[in-house]
């Protein structure tokens, strides 16, 4: 089969010849219909310092895909061949306090599809049974496969009720608009949303943001009037952080009225610093930190948010075969796409 191979410590990719993977007794081989880059996979790509003591080559990466079960091994009983699946991407223990008291997603010894184990950069890639997902036969592939970042997103927008609340999006990158949309889904009153790119405000304002604010462009003391303005005052009930920019995090806090929540997702490349008695402590407000997907409950919660209605299509702005994954990368390092999907 061709795959997309980190074959040696440097940058880039290597696409290549490599053999077909067979299942274990509990794994099942999917034909991968579709797989979307990651901004993990551009590290991996860039080949940074993150991706230098993570990542040990040769391996086949990705680790967004969806396609359809071609083999199964012998004490496989949750899929079949022919199946439709996307895929979880955390493969967790089962044996440790977190997977045992319903926290899987924080597993301790969790491993990472592409990262710990060959990917979906590849036209098959064998998974254990227990991650796939089956997914609705009306999902085209370009979208059937960003369902594990879409999954982030769903836990980042819908740590509590958003029902008729002022929500602001501080990031309008590919999981950022996922909770845009997700927001808009769930029954938001009016979405906020705030990013350096006039390119990504115009992607938020088609997933649903009724208001879009260029930080870029804008200082920050007019983007908090701007908010104030637009929420008669009293700041908005939840901010979902979705950057790791220092400067949108400390708008987050800032932004959410006395008693609202902030929800982080946005890895900062460094340590930052909080007022924590004026941004936080005093104000009375709840922080989540979100990593990964609830297993299995955000899947089941995505598929019922499909069926209402939850409209991501423009988040996905462009898509390759896989031999012109150079192009994709590119894209993402530029900023001017929203999720990019590439078909083996």
């Amino acid at each position: 089969m061709q795959a997309l191979v980190k074959a040696t410590a440097g940058p880039g990719l290597t696409l290549t010849e490599w053999a077909d993977p067979t299942p274990g007794p509990h794994d099942a081989v999917v034909k991968v219909a579709a797989t979307s880059l990651c901004g993990t996979d551009a590290h991996i790509y860039r080949w940074d310092e993150w991706a230098q003591q993570r990542i040990h080559p040769p391996r086949i990466i990705g680790h967004e895909l969806c396609g359809h079960v071609v083999e199964v091994g012998r004490e496989v009983s949750l899929v079949k061949v022919g199946d439709y699946v996307a895929a979880e991407s955390h493969l967790t223990c089962g044996r440790c306090f977190q997977c045992r008291t319903g926290q899987a997603h924080v597993c301790k010894n969790y491993k990472i599809l592409g990262i710990d184990r060959d990917g979906s950069y590849a036209q098959y890639v064998a998974l254990p049974e227990g991650v796939l997902w089956h997914t609705a036969s009306d999902i085209p592939p370009e979208l059937a496969c960003v369902q594990e970042p879409l999954g982030n997103a769903v836990d980042a927008a819908l740590a509590e009720d958003l029902t008729g609340h002022t929500v602001l999006i501080t990031g309008c990158g590919p999981t950022g608009l996922f909770a845009a949309a997700v927001a808009r889904t769930a029954g938001a009153a009016t979405i906020i949303a705030s990013d350096v790119s006039d390119y990504r405000l115009g992607l938020a304002k088609q997933v649903g943001v009724d208001h879009v604010l260029n930080v870029r462009t804008e200082s920050p003391e007019r983007v908090a009037a701007a908010i104030l303005e637009i929420t008669a005052g009293e700041g908005v009930d939840a901010s979902l952080e979705m950057s790791g920019d220092p400067t949108a995090l400390h708008q987050a806090f800032r932004a959410v009225k006395n008693g609202g929540r902030v929800t982080l997702f946005g890895i900062p490349t460094g340590p930052v610093s909080f007022d924590l008695p004026n941004e936080m402590i005093f104000k009375g407000i709840r922080v989540y930190g979100i990593t990964g997907r609830r297993l299995f409950s955000t899947w089941y919660r995505l598929a019922g948010l499909f069926k209402a209605g939850l409209n991501i299509r423009p988040v996905v702005t462009h898509s390759f075969p896989l031999k012109e994954f150079a192009t994709g990368f590119e894209l993402i390092q530029s900023g001017q796409c929203g999720k990019v999907v590439l078909f083996p």
